[in-house]
């Protein structure tokens, strides 16, 4: 095997196994920076080892090995020095021993045994309610999602140096409220599953639709956030919101060959080749709706957003898309979390159902809401009613307010030539 098929071979290990290895580490030192420079050990070695011994049979129990002998290195140099180290402990010093003895595949079988607990208890870590939301995303990009801070700083168009500070403060933040890596309570354990979803949404939706650049769309977000939803759908099975936003994604996802052009431009909705649509997405998301519908229970955010999404993944044509449905679905949405970005989109879903008049009604009465001034989307959505209304000259002036605030350049771009359409010589 070449050195750079290797490394390409070792960085998928190292996406599949960096979650688990972080999380057992954390398990046994109780260190969040400390299991993480042991899990980054780990590959640095496995980088030197295994472009000439090939990858092992059992990957993850290889990095855990190697990760459990450089702790007990550790304990042994830090403590005939300084007994502040104690805190690996004899339990973790005996347990990281009898790792490294065991074979990788009993190796493997002691880290399976725990695993799901580690990893949602590591999960729950990541959106500890001290941290902030951009907190929150880059730390659990980084131990979740395995992404090197130069990779979240390439996705979400910031500087490395600005993520790995982001990061630092998070652990710092954690350490200062002597954050556990334990399951919480259960009121507690809501609040962070809350947390959690609210993260895995916010780097699917910057993904989805970037806030910033020259891209529409940003796959390799996308794609993290589904692998993170899908592994929670695994290790809470009985949570119906998770199923919902597991749903929410997989169907949004499906669309996303479809959004745009060859040269990047955007495609609207009405106006997208259904035949690219990915139908092995569309099937897993309605799986997990059924999934979240079949728990039972008041629905959540999540779950309603599905159900909408469902809507439109299930009609072959624009022209069947149920939009009566659609906006009884963001109507119902409303009440569970109030929100002008819900409004409009239930304008949009109204216009379609009664009328450009109706939803222009609906559009207008949020123009008063003094935060929503500089949202595009709104003017973007107005200029669509008028000029269906026959109001080019208005419409023109929407779509062009609408370009000045987007930081998207195929938005702007695309809204300049709406803008352009509505001319009036």
């Amino acid at each position: 095997m070449s050195d750079a098929a290797a490394h390409e071979a070792i960085e998928a290990v190292w996406r599949l196994e960096s979650t688990r290895l972080v999380a057992g580490l954390l398990r046994k030192v109780r260190d969040l920076s400390l299991a993480e420079d042991l899990a980054q050990d780990a590959l640095v070695r496995a980088l030197a080892t295994w472009p000439t011994s090939g990858i092992p049979a059992n990957p993850g129990a290889w990095l855990m090995t190697a990760a459990s002998n450089r702790s007990i290195d550790l304990h042994r140099r830090t403590t005939r020095h300084d007994r502040v180290h104690d805190q690996l402990g004899h339990s973790a010093l005996t347990a990281a021993r009898t790792a490294a003895d065991r074979s990788p595949t009993e190796s493997a079988a002691v880290v399976d045994d725990r695993v799901d607990d580690d990893v949602l208890g590591l999960m729950f870590l990541c959106c500890h309610p001290a941290l902030s939301d951009d907190a929150r995303v880059a730390l659990s990009l980084r131990l979740l999602g395995g992404l090197t801070t130069q990779e979240i700083g390439r996705a979400y168009l910031t500087s490395e140096a600005t993520v790995a500070q982001r990061i630092t403060r998070a652990k710092r933040t954690l350490a200062e409220h002597r954050a556990e890596f334990d399951h919480p309570d259960r009121a507690e354990r809501a609040r962070r599953l809350t947390s959690l979803l609210r993260v895995i949404y916010l780097v699917f939706n910057e993904g989805y639709a970037a806030t910033l650049g020259d891209d529409l769309v940003r796959p390799a977000l996308c794609e993290e956030a589904l692998r993170l939803g899908r592994m929670l759908q695994h290790l809470m099975p009985d949570e119906p919101e998770v199923h919902g936003l597991a749903s929410l994604m997989e169907i949004q996802a499906s669309r996303t060959a479809a959004r745009t052009g060859p040269g990047g431009e955007v495609i609207l909705l009405a106006d997208q080749d259904r035949t690219r649509w990915d139908r092995l997405l569309v099937r897993r998301g309605l799986a997990a709706l059924d999934q979240a519908e079949a728990l039972g229970g008041p629905p959540g955010q999540y779950r309603l957003q599905a159900r909408i999404a469902a809507c439109h993944a299930r009609a072959l044509r624009f022209d069947d898309t149920d939009w009566a449905r659609i906006a009884a679905g963001y109507a119902e949405l409303s009440v569970v979390i109030p929100s002008p970005v819900v409004e409009l989109n239930r304008a949009v879903a109204v216009g379609m159902a009664d009328g450009p008049a109706a939803g222009l009604e609906l559009v207008e009465a949020l123009g008063s809401i003094a935060s929503f001034a500089s949202y595009h989307l709104l003017p973007s959505v107005r200029g669509d009613l008028l000029e269906k209304l026959g109001r080019r000259a208005e419409a023109f002036d929407a779509f062009t307010l609408a370009a000045s605030l987007t930081s998207n350049e195929p938005e702007r771009r695309f809204l300049l030539g709406r803008a352009d359409a509505c001319r009036v010589s």
